[in-house]
């Protein structure tokens, strides 16, 4: 049984005394055979395509997230040729994180919309899939997915337990990626959420080093930890965690574009 990470974040200083440890030891240990490492805004991103360049299972995206939406457009065009700069990288597998978040910012709706926007169009050009990031903003979400559609589709990221958003995903074609938070006692319509995704839409991860599942909840979260997530999900749908595990690592080589 091998697993996929299809999101964490080795880039964050939470893993910078023992980054390349951890990542052997996932490798080994927990039998994570690939990963994805997330950017979030430069230097994350920057950071990304480094941590990639150096080990053959790990790849890499690069993005803006809404919550790190520059202050006005003069600044974001700066960013975006930044971006623009280390899209030539071969690891880079995705355009992200990107999305939109009104649970942190209320007061910049409109310049979230146009670097998503901006963003996806990036993606296109790149032939990419994204990886959204949507936050307590799943109506506006959907609208500038239908509104700008991303010709490769993507992932919606640690996705809300949001049956509605869930619905509309699925129709555009999406993947739904569960972290974490399903396997929590007090989460809201985990089972159901679950039951929702067909496999072959599915795929998990851990959003390291944040949202580390049932039994290490709270602790730093690690790639080893999606054995928990993959378990839960099993035991909702009623499959094995091998069906799980299977299921979710062809589901992100394909969606990756990347071969076997």
């Amino acid at each position: 049984m091998e697993f996929f990470d299809s999101h964490a974040h080795y880039n964050d200083e939470k893993f910078d005394e023992d980054r390349w440890e951890i990542i052997k030891k996932v490798y080994e240990e927990g039998n994570v055979k690939r990963l994805v490492t997330v950017g979030y805004d430069i230097d994350s991103s920057k950071k990304a395509i480094e941590i990639a360049n150096k080990i053959d299972y790990v790849y890499a995206t690069i993005g803006i997230s809404p919550n790190d939406v520059p202050d006005s457009l003069e600044k974001w065009e700066i960013e975006f040729n930044e971006l623009e700069k280390m899209a030539n990288s071969k690891k880079i597998v995705a355009i992200g994180e990107i999305g939109l978040d009104y649970y942190w910012n209320k007061e910049n709706k409109e310049l979230q919309k146009k670097v998503f926007k901006d963003q996806i169009k990036f993606a296109n050009k790149l032939n990419l899939p994204i990886v959204i990031h949507t936050r307590d903003a799943y109506v506006d979400t959907i609208s500038v997915l239908k509104e700008e559609l991303p010709v490769k589709k993507g992932i919606f990221h640690c996705c809300p337990q949001n049956r509605e958003l869930i619905k509309e995903a699925l129709e555009l074609g999406f993947y739904i990626s569960f972290a974490g938070p399903i396997t929590f006692k007090n989460s809201k319509n985990a089972e159901d959420v679950s039951k929702m995704v067909p496999l072959d839409k599915l795929l998990i991860e851990t959003d390291s080093p944040y949202l580390a599942p049932e039994p290490k909840r709270g602790k730093r979260n690690d790639s080893s930890n999606l054995q928990y997530i993959a378990q839960k999900i099993a035991e909702f749908k009623e499959v094995s965690i091998d069906e799980v595990a299977n299921a979710t690592y062809k589901n992100a080589l394909e969606i990756f574009g990347l071969s076997n």
